[in-house]
C-alpha cells in the first residue's frame, strides 16, 4: 500500500496524505486533484478502491506515435480539452523506442474499462504495421476514432486533413513562383498520408501538365529529411514540398550543406504548420492542418458513439491551408548545387 501511494504521489506531485485521502474517498481535494490521483493509479497498473472503480466510465484513451514533433502534442492539446468538456479524462499513451508498444497499450486501455479510444497518428497509417490490436478493439465493441488517414481494412470512423488538396496547394504555390524542377520529399511508402499526396500530386501534375519526376521516400525525421533531400538537390530540384515540418526543416539544412541558400536558391513548402514554424531560419512556409476542427469533431463523434449512437464508418476530411512565409520564392536560375 505504502509503494502505491508513494508512486502515484510522485506521478501527481502530491502529498501521500492527499493520495490516501483520494483512495479512501474522503473530503477536502479539489475535483481536478482526485482526477489526476485516479488517472495515475490507471496509468501505473494499480487497481482503485471497489467504491472508485465507477469513474473509469469516463476515461478515454489517447494513442500517440511520439511527442518529438509538435504537431502530436498540439492535437494532444486539442483532443484532451476537448475530452475535458465532455468530462472525460484523457488517459495520454505515446509510444517510444523500447518501449511499450501500441499493441500494449491497447491491452492496458482494455483493462482499465475506458470507454473509448482516439488515435492520433501511429500504425493503423502504414500499411505494412501489424493491425491485430484493432481488430480485437472492434471485437469488443470499443467506440474508436482514428485522427489520419488508416488503411482501408480497419473500419473505424477517421478525421483527417485532405491530404490530396495539401499537395495540390503547395505544387501550385511553387509552380507560380516559376519553379519547373520540383521536387517531392515525402514519408515511408507504406505510410497512408504519404499515398495520398503522392496521388495528389499526380493529379496536381496531369492537370497542370507539369511534370513530377522527382519523388523521394523518408523516415519521419529531421536528419532522415536532411540525408534525403541530397538526392532532389543533385538532381536539379529547385523547389521541394514536404510531406510533414520536420521533413522540411532537414530540408533547409541539406540546402544550407550545399553551400546554397533558401529561399533565393531553393524553396522549400512543408506540411502540418507544427509550432515555432513561424520562428524559424527563414519563417517556414508551409501547409497548415486544422487541428482545432479536427480534434474537436474526433471527440464529437467519439462522444456520440459511447452514447450508443450508430455512426457511419467514413472520412471525415478537413481542408488544409497554405501559409506563405520566408521559405519560398520565385525560382532561381540554375543554381549550383554543392554537395558536402
Amino acid at each position: 500500500m505504502s509503494a502505491r501511494l508513494s508512486d502515484v504521489a510522485q506521478k501527481v506531485g502530491v502529498s501521500e496524505a492527499t493520495v490516501s485521502r483520494v483512495l479512501n474517498d474522503k473530503p477536502g481535494v479539489s475535483q481536478a486533484t482526485r482526477d489526476a490521483v485516479l488517472t495515475a493509479l490507471d496509468i501505473l497498473g494499480y487497481e482503485r478502491p471497489t467504491k472508485l472503480r465507477g469513474d473509469r466510465s469516463k476515461l478515454v484513451g489517447l494513442v500517440l506515435p511520439e511527442l518529438v514533433n509538435p504537431i502530436f502534442p498540439a492535437f494532444a492539446e486539442v483532443v484532451g480539452g476537448a475530452l475535458a468538456q465532455q468530462r472525460y479524462t484523457p488517459v495520454l499513451c505515446t509510444r517510444s523506442a523500447g518501449g511499450i508498444t501500441e499493441q500494449e497499450y491497447v491491452e492496458l486501455l482494455l483493462g482499465q474499462q475506458v470507454s473509448g479510444v482516439i488515435f492520433i497518428g501511429g500504425l493503423f497509417s502504414e500499411a505494412q504495421a501489424n493491425h491485430e490490436h484493432y481488430d480485437r478493439l472492434a471485437s469488443v465493441g470499443l467506440p474508436v476514432v482514428l485522427i489520419n488517414a488508416a488503411v482501408k481494412t480497419i473500419a473505424f470512423p477517421r478525421v483527417s486533413c485532405d491530404d490530396k488538396i495539401a499537395s495540390s496547394q503547395a505544387l501550385t504555390h511553387l509552380k507560380e513562383l516559376g519553379h519547373e524542377r520540383i521536387g517531392i520529399l515525402l514519408g515511408p511508402q507504406d505510410h497512408i498520408p504519404s499515398q495520398l499526396k503522392l496521388e495528389g500530386a499526380i493529379q496536381w501534375a496531369e492537370r497542370s501538365n507539369h511534370p513530377i519526376d522527382l519523388v523521394v521516400h523518408s523516415q519521419y525525421s529531421i536528419e532522415a529529411g536532411q540525408a534525403s533531400t541530397a538526392k532532389l538537390l543533385a538532381d536539379g530540384a529547385t523547389g521541394i514540398m514536404c510531406a510533414s515540418d520536420m521533413l522540411a526543416l532537414g530540408a533547409i539544412r541539406a540546402v544550407k550543406k550545399a553551400n546554397l541558400r533558401v529561399p533565393s536558391d531553393i524553396s522549400v513548402v512543408g506540411y502540418d504548420d507544427s509550432s515555432l514554424m513561424n520562428s524559424t531560419e527563414p519563417p517556414l512556409t508551409t501547409v497548415r492542418q486544422p487541428i482545432e476542427p479536427i480534434g474537436r469533431a474526433a471527440v464529437e463523434i467519439l462522444s456520440r458513439m459511447i452514447e450508443g449512437q450508430t455512426i457511419e464508418v467514413e472520412e471525415l476530411l478537413f481542408e488544409p491551408e497554405l501559409v506563405v512565409r520566408g521559405s519560398t520564392a520565385g525560382a532561381s536560375i540554375d543554381p549550383k548545387v554543392s554537395i558536402l
